[in-house]
């Protein structure tokens, strides 16, 4: 299936944003550049990579996500609204020399070949029903709203990897559970980090008392 994803790609960098397989993210478009990328991959095959600028700089993470154009609206003053749904993460081999306002990359999706795999992930349900209990805290803590009852609705993978694209934590640590490789991992390394936040917390609160 991996052979079906295309190996160059137009891609966005962007500071702060994280994007998962299985999610959805709507993105703003108004720069020339990226309309100018928006519309070629509208012409082709609608998909575009995404990508964590690192602090502002022309360098990029190794590891984003390529998403697939699911809408496509334009607005009065030239904007472009978008919505990309991930499709798989993939790691960048080499940039490509182009003469577009865009950059290209060639890119590899080998090492995360299980975002395409359908198969039926097994993770022990305590541990897993454990992250959930403690996301909650974390998430009510910080003023988070998730609606719950819909969010069950989703696969394992889709929980998991929404829980860490909008989880209140840095942008370095979503892009380390981002290259975690297997679900498993992805979980248990979201676990570890809510687990220290809500530990630091209680350290916190217990020192001022």
């Amino acid at each position: 299936m991996n052979s079906k994803l295309p190996n160059i790609i137009p891609v966005f960098p962007l500071s702060g944003v994280i994007f998962f397989p299985n999610t959805n993210l709507p993105l703003n478009i108004f720069e020339p550049r990226y309309l100018s990328l928006v519309s070629d991959a509208m012409k082709t095959n609608k998909y575009m990579g995404m990508i964590q600028a690192k602090n502002e700089t022309s360098n990029v993470y190794s590891v984003g996500c390529l998403g697939k154009i699911i809408e496509h609206k334009q607005t009065k003053d030239g904007r472009i609204l978008v919505n990309l749904v991930g499709v798989s993460r993939f790691q960048i081999q080499t940039e490509i020399n182009n003469d577009k306002l865009y950059r290209e990359f060639e890119v590899s999706y080998e090492k995360f070949s299980d975002d395409l795999d359908e198969k039926i992930i097994s993770e022990p349900i305590n541990e897993l029903n454990k992250l959930y209990e403690k996301t909650k805290i974390f998430f009510k803590k910080n003023g988070l709203m998730l609606n719950w009852n819909e969010f069950e609705k989703l696969d394992l993978n889709q929980k998991i990897n929404t829980l860490a694209m909008i989880a209140p934590i840095s942008n370095e640590e979503k892009q380390t559970i981002l290259e975690s490789i297997h679900i498993n991992s992805k979980a248990k390394t979201l676990s570890e980090i809510i687990e220290f936040y809500l530990h630091e917390n209680s350290i916190i609160r217990t020192t001022l008392q």
